[in-house]
């Protein structure tokens, strides 16, 4: 516990030192797409091995490290600085995890800022996991610098390959028992030091994605606002909705929704997460069924997502997302997967296919949905730590025809 304690005091210092000035403006740090698929299935395997290891993890307090998932969909990356002076690292943006890691890819450069402490540490992701030191250290997120913040240090990991690492902004929660022997600690997020150091002026991350435009299989489309939110990126009022109460949504950004395909109810009011780490839209078993009848999709055997004619394109009605009184509107081009990456994901260039999958358990088990990225990109969301709530706002990408 010493270097816990250490490391306590060197944050209380900093902040009444008061070398850094708190901020009334939020801080921006940009984040960009990656598409990185091999072979066939991998959009759909990463993300029900992804649903599955979140629910279990909690359901039954199992980690699910052995799916063999060879790469992942959509990705989204920042450039993240540790150490003194910063050594940048390309890590991984997660809303479903909380511990932020280097040196999957770049080996860990130790500084005169890294304390190592006596915990190990590991996390697992369902399709890849780390191993390695508990480091306290400095980080540097665009203009936000967090003079003592826990990171991992990977000794050994599996599945990032490209990647050095995560940058967990999920709960803090989740960052229990992933050290040893330090198993009942929480570490502090790097949104929570943020805040209390003085970097931000309040717990909140603002995050906005746009939809893919063109083949290029990466691209600079995403920021996150550090302290509040950028109103240049949504139109109007953002809406929020209080975290679901439902285990095991409730350990992660989980809410309550319903689900209807134009007027005809998919799903009724159920608990489920909103996560950055999923490409698609996944529903409960039951849901999907209902949603694959009223569309006529076909699962098509090379890439496992609902295929559709251009006639049941043309035929699509708005799936609608009811959350806490707010209904957000899904459009026809905003169910497909972009047709300019048919090709990356196994498919025909010439097909359409549905972006709204079955996440494999039936509706009522506390884990009914996934709003992923393909739901995130059509809409603002703030994660509001401060005070339990996620907020949603419409955009200039909310109807947009760029699939």
């Amino acid at each position: 516990m010493f270097y816990k304690f250490l490391s306590t005091l060197l944050l209380a210092f900093a902040v009444s030192a008061n070398p850094f000035v708190p901020r009334d403006a939020p801080a921006k740090l940009s984040i960009s797409r990656y598409l990185k698929t091999t072979g066939v299935y991998n959009v759909l395997k990463q993300d029900q091995a992804r649903a599955r290891h979140l629910a279990f993890r909690i359901l039954l307090g199992e980690e699910i490290v052995n799916e063999p998932a060879t790469n992942v969909a959509f990705v989204y990356v920042a450039s993240v600085g540790v150490g003194k002076p910063p050594t940048q690292y390309s890590l991984l943006i997660d809303t479903g995890s909380s511990n932020t890691w280097v040196g999957a890819n770049k080996s860990y450069v130790k500084t005169s800022t890294s304390k190592v402490t006596k915990d190990s540490v590991s996390v697992s992701y369902g399709s890849g996991s780390f191993t390695g030191t508990e480091y306290i250290d400095m980080v540097t997120l665009g203009s936000i610098v967090i003079p003592n913040q826990s990171i991992g240090v990977a000794s050994s990991s599996f599945g990032f390959t490209g990647f050095d690492g995560i940058l967990g902004i999920g709960p803090v929660d989740l960052t229990q028992g992933t050290l040893s022997p330090d198993s009942s600690a929480t570490i502090p997020t790097v949104t929570d030091n943020a805040f209390s150091s003085g970097q931000i002026s309040a717990n909140k991350i603002g995050v906005s994605f746009e939809p893919v435009q063109g083949s290029s299989q990466s691209s600079q489309n995403g920021e996150l606002t550090w302290g509040g939110v950028d109103y240049s990126k949504f139109i109007g009022s953002i809406d929020y909705a209080p975290l679901t109460s439902t285990s095991p949504a409730s350990f992660y950004w989980g809410i309550d929704q319903t689900i209807t395909y134009g007027s005809s109810p998919i799903l009724s009011k159920n608990a489920g997460i909103v996560d950055t780490g999923t490409t698609l839209i996944l529903i409960a078993t039951d849901a999907f069924n209902l949603y694959q009848a009223a569309t006529g999709g076909v699962p098509d055997n090379n890439v496992g997502l609902l295929s559709i004619t251009s006639s049941q394109y043309s035929a699509l009605k708005n799936l609608n997302f009811n959350i806490n009184g707010k209904t957000y509107s899904l459009t026809p081009n905003g169910q497909i997967w972009p047709r300019s990456l048919n090709s990356a994901i196994g498919g025909s260039s010439s097909s359409i296919y549905l972006i709204v999958a079955n996440i494999g358990t039936p509706s009522g088990n506390g884990f009914d949905f996934i709003n992923g990225y393909t739901f995130l990109e059509r809409f603002y969301t703030v994660y509001d730590t401060a005070n339990k709530r996620i907020g949603f706002a419409t955009t200039p990408f909310t109807a947009a025809t760029s699939n």
